[in-house]
């Protein structure tokens, strides 16, 4: 086996006149290599509307802010639904003339044709068959969302009463409402191996709370926070109020769909308007649409345009509303009342929507 040659070492000789050519002063100039490369400062101009105010003033906007949060909804009263009679007898009467006319149009067909009139019953076929997956996956989106709203009221009922049964048979509904999910496969073993042990019906409720709804209520909140910076954003740097307001409307729409997904409701499109509906009846009910204008005025004034433009001020009053609508989401979908766990405010999302704001202030000083 030959012994391996090691390599000699050599030197090199660096060609430092081209790195000296290049870092040189120009002529005519008294300035050494390393005090040209420096940048020159420069001065920048804040926006002309750009306002500064004591902090104590900005720490009053952000306890003033938890006045925005709506608060929990109240019990829904359920009465006789006349509405829901009218429109099942129209919709009654308009399927009855539609298959009328139908059987008409076919036997037409079928007088000209035999094939024609074939054809005409498989084409109704195929269209009642589609017609019945849809108002399947309607109705069956209807009753997840029922579904939610039933454990929800039947948790309290048995926190009052303290009866462990009830509150078995919840964890264990709510357990199979996220039994598709892996990321809630670790909190669903840890609740059926020690929910045995609980002998307390509201501590088995909170021991729900805190191992299984959780890490959905983080994940939740991220949701909100996210749609709350875009609408933030958007808002702020768009041209046109109606851009703003198409996008607005699609993105809180969006959200509380979202989060029904999330928290296992997985609405469809008329399930969707109904809870769009109970959504706004939340926050209708409990006043938190007609927030008094002293109140935004002193969020607004203090907390985030005595930082920023009014444009940008604009922008994140516009997410804080977002916020607000998806707190309420959360509170209507969400399969247990907030009780171990801190129910999310309004002022979780302050920082980071002023944060947000100043980064596209700074992406695009224009918009203002």
């Amino acid at each position: 086996m030959t012994k391996p040659t090691s390599r000699k070492p050599k030197s090199f000789k660096l060609d430092t006149k081209a790195s000296e050519k290049q870092f040189a002063p120009k002529r005519g100039s008294s300035k050494t290599a390393a005090e040209s490369r420096q940048r020159r400062p420069r001065a920048i101009e804040p926006p002309s509307d750009l306002q500064f105010l004591p902090p104590e003033a900005v720490d009053e906007a952000y306890s003033r802010a938890d006045e925005m949060t709506p608060p929990p909804p109240p019990p829904i009263k359920k009465g006789f639904g006349w509405g829901k009679l009218m429109l099942s007898a129209f919709s009654a009467l308009a399927m009855l003339a539609i298959g009328v006319a139908l059987d008409q149009f076919i036997r037409d067909l079928f007088a000209r044709n035999d094939w024609l009139g074939w054809a005409a019953i498989a084409l109704t076929a195929i269209a009642v068959f589609a017609t019945l997956g849809l108002v399947g996956r309607e109705m069956l989106a209807m009753f997840r969302l029922s579904t939610l709203e039933g454990l929800k009221d039947r948790g309290e009922t048995a926190k009052a009463e303290n009866n462990l049964k009830n509150a078995r048979s919840i964890t264990i509904e709510i357990g199979s409402l996220f039994a598709s999910r892996p990321e809630t496969a670790h909190s669903r073993s840890e609740l059926e191996a020690h929910g045995q042990d609980v002998m307390s019906a509201k501590e088995l409720l909170f021991l729900v709370e805190r191992d299984l709804l959780a890490p959905l209520d983080k994940k939740a909140r991220t949701m909100v926070m996210q749609s709350a910076r875009r609408v933030s954003i958007v808002t702020a740097v768009s041209p046109r109020a109606l851009i703003d307001i198409a996008y607005v409307l699609m993105e809180n729409t969006r959200l509380i769909r979202k989060i029904a997904e999330h928290y296992g409701g997985r609405p469809g499109f008329f399930s969707s308007m109904k809870l769009i509906r109970q959504v706004l009846t939340h926050l209708a009910a409990t006043g938190a649409i007609a927030v008094g204008e002293g109140l935004m005025q002193q969020i607004v004034g203090h907390g985030i345009a005595a930082r920023v433009s009014t444009r940008l001020g604009e922008g994140v009053i516009n997410g804080l509303l977002t916020a607000r609508i998806g707190i309420a989401a959360i509170d209507v979908c969400r399969p247990l009342q907030f009780d171990a766990e801190r129910r999310p405010g309004v002022n979780d999302f302050l920082s980071a929507l002023t944060i947000s704001e100043k980064k596209a202030h700074n992406g695009k000083p224009n918009a203002a």
